[in-house]
């Protein structure tokens, strides 16, 4: 069994129904997540695991940072985090010796003061120019090196609604395997890397369930969290990339933006004048 530690919580998301969304999907592949709201447990969890309780993964899907800004005042008390270098260390240790760390979406935000976390999601968040459009329907390319990556060997482009990062601070390593266009440039979405013994897959999408249950979405979720667990291998990976698996996710991707069609066709019928 593999064992995952979700950190999930914070304002401006739907954070519990995304963690039992990232959950069920962890079960099907047989990882048994533990999920804590507070940073601090976190790190204690993993500092004191001993070798027969050491999680495989680290899983962060949460919005913690130090809410400088005094629009966020309000939210300080009960929200406002930061990671000191100490309890940076123990994520960074863990991950150097083996662990694997899952970081999605607004993953890139937490922690924003922090440079070894900065450093191990390979990106962060720039609030003088980060930026993302409205949350909605958007285009989602599979890049160069991300045809050869085991994330995402064998997928094509799809569309997904979300809301799509830009404007990041981007490691100069940064290779992105998936990738999306506003603002008159691609962004990166995923991209994944080794540090020490262990791994990092930093996926940007993820802003709400619909994005968590997209079924391309879905089989990458599902690919990173083996891959970043070192559980890439076996009869789970060799599903994952069956012909019949990828026909069927592909067959739900034009089902799903079929009906998306129908739905904004209705809604402009019902917007149109009667006569």
């Amino acid at each position: 069994m593999i064992r995952n530690l979700l950190l999930t919580g914070g304002p401006g998301h739907e954070f519990d129904a995304i963690a039992g969304s990232l959950d069920e999907l962890f079960r099907e592949e047989g990882i048994d997540t533990i999920a804590v709201s507070d940073p601090v447990a976190m790190i204690a969890m993993l500092a004191r695991a001993t070798d027969d309780q050491r999680f495989d993964l680290l899983t962060v899907h949460a919005l913690r940072w130090g809410m400088g800004a005094e629009r966020y005042a309000h939210l300080r008390e009960e929200q406002a985090y930061r990671l000191s270098s100490a309890d940076a260390a123990v994520i960074k240790e863990f991950v150097a010796r083996g662990g694997g760390l899952l970081a999605l979406h607004t993953a890139v935000i937490c922690f924003d003061t922090e440079p070894t976390w900065r450093e191990l999601c390979g990106a962060a968040w720039n609030w003088e120019r980060s930026s993302h459009p409205p949350v909605g329907d958007s285009s989602v390319s599979i890049t160069h090196d991300g045809r050869d990556h085991p994330i995402t060997a064998g997928l094509d482009g799809f569309t997904i609604h979300d809301e799509i990062y830009g404007f990041l601070d981007e490691g100069p390593d940064l290779a992105a395997l998936l990738s999306s266009a506003h603002g008159g440039r691609e962004h990166p979405l995923l991209w994944a890397h080794d540090v020490g013994s262990g791994r990092v897959v930093t996926d940007l999408l993820g802003h709400g369930v619909e994005s968590i249950d997209h079924p391309i979405h879905r089989t990458v979720l599902r690919r990173a969290a083996r891959w970043a667990s070192g559980h890439d291998s076996g009869s789970a990976a060799e599903r994952d990339h069956h012909p019949q698996t990828m026909r069927q996710a592909m067959m739900e991707q034009a089902m799903m933006e079929q009906a998306m069609m129908e739905q904004a066709m209705m809604e402009q019928a019902m917007m149109e004048p009667r006569q």
